[in-house]
């Protein structure tokens, strides 16, 4: 896939959305998946699961996220950041499997007003890439409830200077899990057995 066919596809998902269900094989001749989108207000972010070559050992998946800032109702790619795709990128998690319910494996910045006169109040676009666990049904950012779908992988976008807190919310609202997109990732806590109560 090219840098044409990318921005293509892009757009093409900001406009009509992700297909539903998320696809969860490679198609013959297409060597990516859409995974995630999201939007908040002028800005959006897409990400896509790359699959190099024929998928023979000694090649590895490719997770890369696009961010697009929307002036003039156009869509304006800012450009993207990428980086190594889980283990079976499409298969889902229990949370026991995963250590918790949600996991930041990826991020990146870009600038949004890069044609600024000095180079000071730049304006960023942040992005995450998580993977949800099975028991994920949703998560909220803000007031923003975006669906998991059934490969777990979401990804939020962000342009205020502080990140986001990130809630996994159960098929019921339950809140399972919250992740401070702000914050290191911390590694989960096991449970506390009897013997320690």
């Amino acid at each position: 896939m090219n840098d044409q066919e990318v921005h293509a596809e892009c757009l093409r998902l900001l406009r009509d959305g992700l297909p539903d269900p998320a696809p969860d094989a490679f198609t013959e001749g297409r060597d990516f998946l859409p995974l995630s989108l999201d939007r908040d207000g002028d800005v959006a972010v897409v990400t896509f699961l790359h699959q190099w070559g024929d998928g023979t050992p000694g090649t590895f998946p490719f997770i890369e996220g696009w961010t697009f800032h929307r002036r003039d109702g156009e869509w304006m790619e800012l450009g993207g950041a990428g980086g190594a795709a889980p283990a079976e990128p499409l298969a889902r998690r229990s949370s026991g499997e995963m250590g918790r319910h949600l996991q930041k494996y990826g991020s990146g910045r870009t600038v949004r007003n890069a044609n600024r006169l000095l180079p000071w109040g730049a304006k960023w676009v942040n992005e995450a890439r998580l993977r949800a666990s099975s028991e994920v049904a949703r998560i909220r950012v803000g007031k923003r409830l975006l669906d998991v779908p059934a490969h777990g992988h979401v990804v939020v976008v962000w342009s205020a200077r502080r990140g986001p807190v990130v809630e996994a919310l159960a098929p019921d609202g339950a809140v399972l899990d919250a992740l401070d997109l702000d914050r290191p990732a911390l590694p989960a806590r096991p449970p506390a057995s009897t013997a320690d109560i």
